[in-house]
């Protein structure tokens, strides 16, 4: 997220920097104002400005550490934003469907050449929908959707294919392909807790973190 997509608005931007602070953080601890910037491709100045509004916020935590340094660090409270951003900023982005067909596409001829021919997506949205046309132009098949919020016991559908309760309802699985929208990082923790990390593929537009930088007690 270098620069601002022409066509978005400037409530897009402020959604954009933010959560490229956050992920920022996420991923480092040790992460510097001036790199921050150079990331986001803003201001020095106007990454400062958007630090100080997280801290403000109960996004961020500071602390000092030697020699004349800070680390920065995620609260609960930020983990939570970022989430709602992410979705956010996914349903709104001018490029969506572009970055998501791409993505997703990658992914699957990864698949191909591991031998995975059979792929579950997880999550209905316009990310899975995509994924289902992705599908047609790779050799892949799709066994279906998993849900990640109860189907009323009734058999479902989306984009053509079956919504199951439960992975195990799909049969033979050989990897699963996230492609919810609503909450990603949770449904990606719920899922590695059958699912080897490995075969779980997640877009990278849905900036999913597989290991947590977070200061102890936070």
């Amino acid at each position: 997220m270098r620069q601002q997509d022409q066509g978005t608005t400037a409530g897009d931007g402020e959604t954009e920097i933010t959560l490229g602070l956050l992920q920022a953080v996420d991923e480092d601890s040790a992460v510097t104002q001036r790199s921050v910037a150079g990331q986001l491709g803003i201001a020095l100045g106007l990454a400062n400005a958007y630090l100080k509004r997280c801290v403000k916020k109960g996004l961020i935590k500071v602390k000092q550490v030697p020699p004349n340094r800070y680390a920065y660090y995620l609260t609960p409270k930020g983990f939570t934003e970022k989430s709602r951003l992410t979705a956010e900023y996914l349903s709104s982005s001018f490029n969506f469907f572009r970055r998501a067909r791409l993505e997703c596409g990658e992914l699957m001829e990864r698949c191909r050449t591991r031998g995975w021919s059979r792929i579950a997506l997880c999550g209905t949205s316009d990310l899975g929908e995509i994924a289902v046309l992705c599908a047609r132009e790779h050799e892949v098949e799709l066994a279906g959707f998993v849900a990640t919020a109860p189907t009323n016991g009734g058999a479902r559908e989306f984009g053509g294919l079956k919504v199951a309760a439960t992975l195990a309802e799909l049969g033979r699985v050989d990897a699963v392909l996230l492609t919810d929208l609503k909450a990603p990082q949770a449904t990606f923790d719920h899922l590695r807790a059958t699912v080897p990390d490995e075969r779980i593929l997640a877009p990278r537009l849905l900036r999913i973190m597989r290991t947590r930088k977070q200061e102890d007690g936070v």
